[in-house]
């Protein structure tokens, strides 16, 4: 890695740690914050549905504007949007509101999110190739998905204990003070590079336009499409599983406020990402096609869920979610490096959006269905049934496999269109 190169992969690595730690304060007690509002479960993961509504209302609109108006101002915009959010979240909190409230702040915090995905990673990959910049993506995104690890694991961690040692609505107050201080971070560190945002003069012709190129670079073709499709059903179990975890992990512990253990939840989850981003570059240069890699990681994550359904002992239940974490985590970096070797470079960000657009509509769908099933016949069997939905994904990933595009086999950034 050249000196360029290792100076985009510096800030994309300081702005992944720090997002990753705002972020993550308030991810091992957010179920529980929610619950103690008054909520039941029910509406508790609908609230987390109305969250991912929210993305799937605006992710392709702010994708658009990262292609349009830039990567930078994308990225400073999420962070001021997920403040405030934020913030209202916490007032919602204290005055104990009716759900709707709940509902409106939720899809506000999606809004938030939808500024960063796509746009970093389009920003990552665009300013990589600009620098000359020839190996693999996935040893990049491996390093951040492990530096957004640590910063998880640290950042859920201290979350827990200062729920713990204070109030579950003070976590959410050190997340809008860490976002505040990331604003100034990007503004002074991010720069579009390799990339030009076209700023028309007609934005509702130039949304028209991008809009369009990103559909016919996305879902118009074969091998991205059959991955996309598959993201609804691993994204939506995703979200689920991974705040259900909190209230399942206490159930089986046996104290309803240690709020400290239902932070290993968030924490498995975090140090999972850190030996998963370690291991995707390696498996890369022990398989052959990247398509291999996502299959397996389905499905041997999917059997791990379905084995909960006979797990009533906790240390064997963190045993069990640790490895189904370690396993989805080491194929990410697979999954986005093949993605992105498919996708050009003044459509990236919408396209990539367009991608968490497709996973967070099967979180809309996907967690009040499970909440429901985990109200109904507890959360093990809930989670037995997200393993039989995640593995729907699996014919998905062969399809787009099928299709037998270079970037299954590439093995370095030139290989990108």
């Amino acid at each position: 890695m050249n000196p360029a190169a290792r100076k985009i992969e510096r800030v994309y690595l300081t702005l992944t740690l720090g997002n990753t730690l705002a972020t993550s304060f308030i991810w091992g007690i957010n179920t529980l914050f929610l619950l103690d509002a008054g909520l039941s479960n029910l509406e508790a993961f609908a609230a987390n549905a109305f969250f991912t509504a929210g993305m799937v209302l605006f992710e392709v609109p702010t994708g658009v504007v990262a292609d349009s108006w830039g990567r930078r101002i994308s990225f400073l915009l999420g962070t001021i949007t997920l403040a405030v959010s934020t913030f209202l979240y916490y007032l919602l909190w204290q005055m104990s509101a009716p759900f709707l409230w709940w509902a409106v702040v939720s899809v506000l915090l999606g809004l938030g999110f939808t500024f960063f995905s796509g746009a970093v990673e389009a920003w990552l990959v665009d300013a990589l190739r600009f620098s000359g910049y020839e190996g693999g993506l996935e040893t990049v995104l491996g390093r951040g998905q492990m530096v957004s690890g640590v910063a998880m694991l640290a950042g859920s961690v201290a979350g827990g204990v200062i729920a713990q040692a204070t109030s579950l609505g003070v976590p959410f107050l050190v997340r809008v003070g860490v976002l505040v201080a990331m604003f100034a971070v990007a503004f002074l560190l991010m720069r579009d590079v390799g990339f030009t945002p076209e700023r028309s003069p007609h934005p509702l012709r130039a949304t028209r336009t991008v809009l369009k190129a990103s559909v016919d670079g996305g879902l118009k073709h074969p091998p991205v499409r059959y991955i996309m499709l598959a993201a609804p059903f691993t994204e939506g179990v995703g979200f689920y599983v991974f705040y259900a975890l909190q209230p399942y992990l206490l159930q089986l512990f046996g104290d309803p406020r240690a709020y400290a253990v239902a932070g290993l939840a968030a924490a498995i989850v975090a140090g999972a990402d850190i030996v998963g981003g370690w291991m995707a570059p390696r498996i890369r240069k022990l398989v052959r096609k990247r398509t291999t890699v996502l299959i397996a990681s389905n499905v041997v994550s999917s059997l791990i869920l379905v084995v909960l359904l006979f797990t009533s002992t906790f240390w064997l239940a963190l045993v069990l979610l640790a490895l189904w974490a370690v396993v989805g985590a080491a194929g990410t970096p697979v999954r986005q490096a093949y993605l992105n070797d498919m996708i050009a470079s003044k459509q990236r960000a919408t396209v990539l959006s367009f991608d968490s657009l497709m996973g967070s509509s099967g979180g809309v769908v996907v967690q009040p269905l499970l909440g429901r099933s985990a109200d109904l016949y507890g959360y093990p069997a809930s989670l037995a049934v997200s393993g039989v939905v995640q593995v729907l994904a699996a014919p998905f990933i062969l399809l787009s496999r099928r299709q037998r595009s270079q970037a299954d086999t590439a093995s370095d950034l030139t290989a990108t269109p």
